[in-house]
């Protein structure tokens, strides 16, 4: 068997199992996050986590697959290990990206929802009291003449 077919052949071994691991490691501690987001509702919160999940699976495994390619000759055992690497550390690199890009939107999102909580409705007056009778209409300094 060709080098090459053994450097494509591992590199695919190595990294679509990487990314289907990433892949669920999100989608279960990525659930917590958004039953948060979304008050409780879990079936709303399963719902995009899914779709998260597919877009993570399809943004990264159509990386795999277009960086799989190589315009060199792989001659020796060295260069397959220089290749792998190379391309490994590649995928490894855009699979942290996403994922913290992931972690950054579900942290705004769940930012977002507890400052939602936290806000406080105005209360309407309960009672409207007269002002002294020793208080002047007009309680404020006159403008500056000019």
């Amino acid at each position: 068997m060709d080098l090459k077919v053994v450097a494509y052949l591992l590199y695919l071994l190595i990294t679509v199992p990487i990314t289907i691991w990433v892949g669920l490691t999100l989608s279960r501690n990525g659930k917590l996050f958004l039953i948060d987001v979304f008050d409780g509702n879990e079936g709303l919160a399963g719902a995009v986590n899914h779709l998260l999940v597919v877009g993570f699976y399809l943004l990264n495994l159509g990386f795999v697959a277009l960086h799989l390619t190589n315009g060199h000759d792989i001659s020796s055992g060295q260069l397959v290990v220089e290749q792998l690497s190379f391309k490994v550390g590649t995928a490894l690199f855009v699979l942290g990206i996403v994922h913290l890009l992931n972690v950054l939107v579900f942290s705004r999102m769940r930012r977002r929802a507890r400052s939602e909580h936290l806000r406080i409705p105005p209360v309407a007056p309960q009672a409207i009291y007269p002002p002294d009778p020793g208080t002047p209409a007009y309680a404020f300094p006159a403008p500056p003449a000019g």
